[in-house]
């Protein structure tokens, strides 16, 4: 049986709700002096303790993250570049996090983000074992119905 996009594009949901509950564990009970020292005045003064999805930047998030263009090989190989920057983040999240129980879920999720690059590597692997070796690149096996074969002159 296949990894689907179905089935990571579900788990990756869980993700944003796993780093969410944390967001909101951890800020729920601070105070408006904790708020101000904390540097979370801002995002405070626009969502209370609300949990907003937006980078560490600040930039909220949006669907225009879901790149698509309906190409296998394209789409999967944006995939598996998409689960490595979040491996790089978690990395990151790691470097500074000093609470155990916040380092052992980044650790879990920075580990799945692992397994969905792989799985994404292999559906690429199963993608262009089933193309033209010549042909990888040059047109849309999902949409040209002659994608393969030689042009008329």
């Amino acid at each position: 049986m296949y990894h689907t996009d179905n089935d990571t594009g579900t788990e990756e949901l869980a993700h944003v709700e796993m780093i969410s509950a944390m967001l909101y564990q951890l800020t729920k009970d601070l105070s408006i002096d904790e708020i101000k020292k904390s540097g979370f005045d801002k995002y405070f003064v626009d969502h209370t303790l609300g949990i907003y999805p937006q980078s560490a930047a600040g930039v909220p998030f949006t669907a225009a993250y879901f790149q698509s263009k309906g190409d296998p090989i394209t789409d999967l190989t944006e995939n598996m570049a998409a689960e490595q920057k979040a491996r790089s983040t978690y990395d990151n999240i790691l470097r500074l996090a000093d609470d155990p129980d916040v380092k052992d879920a980044i650790r879990f999720l920075r580990q799945r983000e692992i397994v969905h690059f792989q799985r994404f590597g292999e559906g690429l692997r199963i993608v262009q074992d089933n193309l033209n070796a010549k042909n990888f690149y040059a047109c849309n096996p999902a949409f040209n119905r002659n994608c393969g074969r030689r042009p008329r002159m």
